[in-house]
């Protein structure tokens, strides 16, 4: 808990600045705005997992690496992580340019909804590198163990950028209004401004002396960005095929009308709050099973698996109570549409029932990437989302016209399916190392 509860909450911070942006727009920009930014966020969120995931392979070569007492192999990853997720942001930018401003024009979408959507897109696409960057220095101090700086840098962010963006979407102190643009904007400065701080604080705490001696961004090396590729291409690969199943999602929402893509926005809005908390303990599981896993403790790598099990079953289960007692009334945190919030209530019930396997499934995928186990992890997020989840979306939701219910139905049921096959893989993991070590 300790590790894992800041972890947890810097986690939800890149969350927070979407749902800040969500709340802000639909508070003061309108029911169109609102659908654009849905638009947005379910084209920009596959783009920007991409970016994450491939920064995240960084923490647990750090955390094994740390386990062997391996300081300057540490500090090392790090010069070569720096360089890689530049180099990631910038395809990445070029992705969105050329390919999600395509993306929205040939989605069948509302075309007001789009028109209000481009600007704010191309400013939130420039947050990319200084994203990745803060990043980089973040998932290395995580790996080390050190989460709380990280959770402050984010909760001080976040402050920034809420007052930041009212104050440009809504024109106050002789500012003009600027709708979507005015939180993309507050965006972009947070993360400027969260990148140079986390950057200082690695590289002059004390805590990081030892490894940071060794570091030198002229150090490149091909092999070690290889080897951090090898686990963060797998880890992105996995958050595309589900934030990608959610964007998707979104999608076929629109598909029915942007009242229900709004309403869609609502909900999805809210559980994504629940699954970056769960996606914050899969970050601690990772880091104590890569330790454990890096000095070859088995005995000590289950039992933290174990007890990531046992809290984000319990974490979840508590949220699900609240989505479904409170489910009239959490719409309001979202919008002011009566007829947005009448649709958002009932799909919050829905998210009530897939809370339990959501936190499960990110969890196993958290103990598997510790023990450096994610191709195979991968292969199970594809077919539970886009041979399972994403098909029955669509099946229910436009061709029998069960509505946006029947998309949160195939959604539920592509969690579901994640969650039991991942921890049939932990199980079998983890045998095969013991067997290995004749335990």
């Amino acid at each position: 808990m300790a590790l894992a509860g800041p972890v947890v909450i810097s986690q939800l911070g890149h969350t927070l600045v979407q749902t800040a942006d969500t709340i802000i727009v639909g508070h003061f920009a309108g029911t169109i705005s609102l659908a654009a930014v849905s638009l947005v966020h379910s084209v920009f969120m596959v783009v920007l997992v991409i970016g994450l995931g491939i920064a995240f392979g960084l923490t647990p070569l750090i955390a094994q690496e740390n386990g062997r007492g391996n300081y300057q192999e540490c500090a090392k990853l790090l010069s070569n992580s720096f360089w890689l997720n530049i180099i990631s942001a910038l395809l990445l930018f070029l992705l969105v340019y050329f390919g999600s401003m395509y993306a929205m024009q040939h989605a069948d979408q509302d075309p007001l909804v789009v028109e209000t959507a481009k600007p704010y897109l191309l400013i939130l696409s420039l947050s990319i590198l200084p994203l990745m960057l803060f990043n980089t220095f973040k998932q290395f101090a995580e790996g080390l163990g050190f989460t709380k700086q990280a959770m402050n840098i984010t909760i001080w962010g976040n402050v920034l950028n809420v007052l930041l963006a009212i104050v440009l979407v809504k024109g106050m102190f002789g500012i003009k209004p600027m709708g979507v643009v005015g939180v993309g904007i507050a965006t972009l400065v947070d993360r400027i401004l969260m990148m140079a701080v986390m950057a200082w604080y690695v590289l002059n705490s004390s805590n990081f002396k030892r490894y940071i001696q060794h570091f030198s961004v002229k150090f490149i090396d091909v092999h070690r960005m290889k080897n951090i590729l090898k686990i963060g291409a797998p880890v992105a690969m996995q958050y595309v095929f589900e934030i990608g199943a959610f964007a998707a999602a979104a999608l076929i929402a629109g598909m029915i009308g942007a009242v229900e893509q709004a309403a869609h926005q609502t909900a999805i809005t809210l559980a994504a709050m629940t699954y970056m908390m769960a996606s914050g303990i899969a970050s601690a599981a990772t880091i104590k099973v890569g330790n454990s896993f890096g000095n070859k403790n088995f005995f000590r790598l289950r039992k933290f698996a174990t007890v990531s099990y046992h809290l984000v079953i319990v974490f979840m289960i508590i949220c699900a109570l609240i989505f479904a007692v409170f489910n009239q009334y959490l719409p309001y945190i979202i919008s002011t549409d009566l007829a947005v919030i009448a649709l958002a209530g009932p799909l919050l019930i829905i998210a009530g029932g897939f809370q339990l396997f959501d936190g499960t499934q990110v969890v196993g995928l958290g103990v598997l990437r510790g023990m450096g186990d994610v191709n195979i992890p991968t292969f199970i997020t594809f077919v539970a989302y886009w041979v399972v989840g994403i098909p029955v979306a669509y099946l229910l939701g436009i061709y029998w016209n069960v509505g946006v219910k029947g998309i949160w139905y195939g959604l539920t049921l592509g969690l579901l399916t994640s969650s039991v096959l991942l921890f049939w893989r932990y199980q079998y993991v983890v045998k095969r190392k013991l067997i290995e070590v004749g335990a």
